[in-house]
């Protein structure tokens, strides 16, 4: 019943969408032109633009463009006023007279000054998010109500369209696919994606980037594409900052908050700031292997303690220079207490208890030179270095009908990254620019792992070991484009070069006998990667955008270490030090539709993969009868991907908006999955079965997120989600489906504090079963706290002037530095 219940609910939601359309187009003149900021010289995007008759009534409208330009077309002969109005920012209406000699009207630039007064009641965040589909990205602006949704970044990336958050690893997926890079202000982390999202609190993210093909100017890293997570930059005149407190809890509470704060004057920019996540998490599984009439119970409870400190200083030397530095730290602390039970048919049991300590820090610093030689000229220099380290250390207990013994697990990492830019930007005319780059990126990973009796000998004897994993990839690219702007045209090419060196070497050494075996890898190559980008505007209210870009995904550190990622009695996974990055080719047409109360957005996209990387499952041949398996990696021969998308932004009443997306994906998928009869009492490895297997993985998602707003100050919001049976290599997952309701309360003077509520799952619908056949018939259920309650409160200080700064964010000439990470 509540399954239903939830389907009406999220169907009903979309009635409104389909309420018929206004026809009231006129085809006549056109007027353009470029909106710049008036004191600091640079372009204003997503400005209005409104053509009024003399009473003042509406004709039509727009707004500009990232660079600035608009065009507003259809416009009838006569005389009309044009208002170009901005947040912050004082009006300009200019009168425009379209008639014979003068149907296409040019106003050139026009400056928009700063409005003192408005300013000061300006609320920093939205209240409804919205989604923006650009050239090359589709942008989701946060507002308070994605916010509301949960206390990281990690809980609110399920509202976001093509976006999955798997709710037992933190893995994340864009368009069904893991293999994607997630960037915090245009920058990669050392932090893994699933730890760094659990990291950053949601109140600090601005805006979330999904840039499905991008341009030669981004590394060509991740099949599906990348997630760049801007977060808020406060740069208002004087003393300002933000602070977040938030609480959740199910089994065991979860408690985050977070300090924003920045003083500029003249020419000085100083800004810091700090945020904790302090959070105990419960989980529970169980695994029955039917043919093997094993039973295995896991309980975890996992602790995660993060501090995250950011200070940074922008100096504005003149009109033409500025430089920039800013330093993240990031410390970690958590462990977990995991307790297995396995029991077979016999009422025979045995248990093994994991007692996991982790503790890690990243440290990143960053410099920037920008030197402005004409507006929209430039040359810029950027450095960054990323420093981190990890000391994990697990203690295992064996007790019951078991012959393997205690042993003690040790890992210690080291990892650097450092990344060199030089980039040049020249806008040749009005309508055209070009682009070049040169880019370095040093990487090195260094892991020592111990353990007193990890490995398996041929005579069943467990034996220590130290294996020491040194894995280092240096990239060396260049990248051109060039883009143009016609009436209705618009288009960008572009090609990157990159050289790769790869080395790694794996030495494991026997502890008992003090015999080394080493484990060399290099991987040297050459590749190009071409992008292009088409757009077309058939008019104000509907355009066209067709792109292509060539990636690489490369082997993740852990795809490729030798050393256990996790050993339970059950399953181990390790690394595969030889493998090669796998190649796709992708291309992509979306379709965006202007309504009267929103916008409408459909894509379609498919994608060639080369050398894919997939799992591969073998039975551990250390012990036939045990149902032991180990998880690892391969290359595969080359497969395909496809899949469509639906987005919408609707206001069907001045007090209910809508945000709503359908997306399904398809993709052929190959692996190696070995198996044993299990009616075999002795088996020997001569009868181990290895099969090459072929699925078909579809996917789809709908999701739904309402806003109902009260009052000024009161609103509520709904958020609904249905994810349908996903088929892997080795598993089947049922389908999942949950409701979450929230409200917001704003209060104190201009709205300056906000109080949130948010109860998820309400309708306790969501769980996790999977089945799998390879290499034993497998059923798993999983739970978690999916039931949690969450309360935050807000507040923003300070009511300086905005002068925001337009330092270029790496790769996409938006630089926003504040916030965390």
């Amino acid at each position: 019943m509540k399954h239903y219940l939830m389907l009406i609910v999220m169907v009903f939601s979309l009635v409104a969408i389909s309420q018929p359309k206004s026809n009231s187009d006129i085809k006549n003149g056109s007027i353009s032109g470029r909106v710049m900021d008036a004191n600091l010289k640079q372009p204003l995007a997503y400005v209005n633009i409104i053509v009024k008759d003399n009473n003042q009534k509406v004709i039509t409208g727009g707004i500009t463009d990232a660079e600035g330009n608009f065009t507003i077309e259809k416009i009838p002969e006569g005389t009309v006023n044009v208002d170009i109005t901005y947040i912050g920012y004082k009006t300009i209406t200019k009168s425009v007279t379209i008639g014979k000699g003068n149907y296409k009207v040019n106003l050139g630039d026009v400056s928009l000054s700063e409005d003192a007064e408005s300013l000061e009641e300006v609320t920093v965040v939205a209240e409804v998010s919205t989604i923006q589909q650009k050239i090359d990205r589709k942008v989701i602006n946060v507002g308070k109500d994605l916010t509301t949704s949960g206390p990281t970044a990690s809980d609110i990336m399920n509202n976001i369209p093509t976006v999955n958050v798997d709710q037992q690893t933190g893995d994340i997926a864009l368009r069904g696919n893991q293999n994607v890079q997630v960037m915090v202000d245009g920058k990669l982390s050392n932090v893994p994606p699933a730890q760094l999202l659990r990291q950053i609190p949601s109140t600090s993210i601005k805006q979330i980037e999904l840039i499905t093909n991008p341009s030669a100017k981004y590394n060509p890293d991740g099949m599906s594409g990348i997630i760049n997570i801007i977060l808020h930059k406060n740069v208002n005149i004087g003393f300002n900052g933000n602070l977040n407190v938030g609480l959740s809890y199910q089994i065991e509470p979860k408690f985050n908050s977070s300090i924003d704060m920045n003083y500029r004057n003249g020419k000085l920019n100083f800004y810091g700031s700090y945020g904790n996540n302090i959070s105990d998490n419960v989980q529970d599984l169980q695994l029955v292997q039917v043919q093997n009439n094993l039973t295995q119970g896991v309980d975890i409870l996992d602790e995660r303690n993060t501090h995250l400190y950011k200070i940074g200083i922008d100096y504005y030397l003149n009109d033409k220079n500025t430089l920039s530095f800013f330093t993240n730290q990031n410390v970690f602390d958590g462990g977990a207490l995991v307790n297995t039970l396995i029991t077979d048919g016999n009422n025979s049991s045995q248990s093994q208890i994991i007692d996991a300590d982790n503790e890690n820090s990243s440290q990143q610093y960053n410099f920037n030179y920008k030197l402005d030689i004409d507006e929209g000229h430039s040359i810029e220099l950027e450095a960054d270095h990323n420093i981190f380290d990890s000391d994990a250390g697990t203690n295992n207990l064996f007790a019951g009908n078991t012959t393997r013994p205690n042993f003690i697990e040790f890992n210690a990492t080291d990892r650097t990254r450092t990344t060199i830019n030089l980039d040049y930007t020249n806008p040749l005319s009005e309508s055209a620019k070009l682009e070049a780059g040169l880019q370095v990126r040093l990487f090195e990973n260094d892991l020592i792992y111990n353990s007193d009796a990890r490995v398996i000998d041929m005579n069943g004897n467990f034996i220590p070991t130290i294996t020491d994993f040194n894995y280092t990839r240096d990239i060396y690219s260049a990248y051109v484009s060039y883009g143009k702007q016609l009436e209705k045209w618009s288009y960008k090419f572009g090609l990157r070069a990159e050289s790769v060196e790869v080395n790694a070497l794996a030495l494991d050494t026997n502890l008992d006998t003090n015999v080394t075996t080493d484990f060399p890898f290099e991987n040297d190559y050459f590749q190009l990667y071409p992008s292009a980008f088409l757009t077309y505007k058939a008019s104000d209210k509907n355009s066209y955008q067709f792109s292509f870009s060539r990636r690489v995904d490369r082997p993740g550190v852990g795809q490729v270490n030798p050393v256990p990622e996790f050993n339970t009695a059950l399953i181990s996974q390790f690394g595969n030090p030889e493998l090669v990055p796998q190649f796709t080719n992708s291309a992509e047409v979306n379709y965006t539709r202007q309504l009267k109360k929103g916008s409408l957005t459909a894509g379609v996209f498919y994608r060639l993969i080369e050398d894919e990387i997939n799992q591969v499952v073998r039975v551990d041949q250390s012990d036939l009868s045990s149902g032991r398996v180990i998880l690892t990696n391969g290359n595969f021969d080359t497969t395909s991907a496809y899949g469509i998308e639906l987005s919408t932004n609707y206001r069907p009443t001045k007090w209910w908006s809508i945000n709503a997306s359908f997306d399904l994906y398809n993709q052929k998928q190959k692996g190696i999955a070995e198996s044993i009869d299990p009616t075999l009492s002795n088996p020997t490895i001569s009868d181990i079965n290895t099969d090459v297997v072929e699925v078909d993985n579809l996917i789809y998602n709908f999701r739904v997120f309402n806003n109902f707003k009260v009052s000024k100050k009161l609103s509520f919001s709904a958020f609904g989600l249905y994810r349908g049976k996903e088929t892997g290599l080795n598993f089947e997952v049922d389908p999942i489906y949950f409701v979450n309701v929230g409200m917001r309360y704003n209060f104190l003077q201009d709205n300056r504090a906000t109080f949130s509520l948010n109860f998820n799952n309400i309708f306790d619908t969501q769980e996790i079963n999977v089945v799998s056949d390879r290499p034993f018939l497998q059923i798993v259920d999983f739970e978690g706290e999916f039931k949690q309650i969450f309360a935050g409160l807000s507040y923003r200080f300070g009511g300086g002037k905005y002068r925001a700064k337009s330092r270029k964010r790496r790769d996409n000439d938006e630089k926003s530095g504040g916030g965390f990470l």
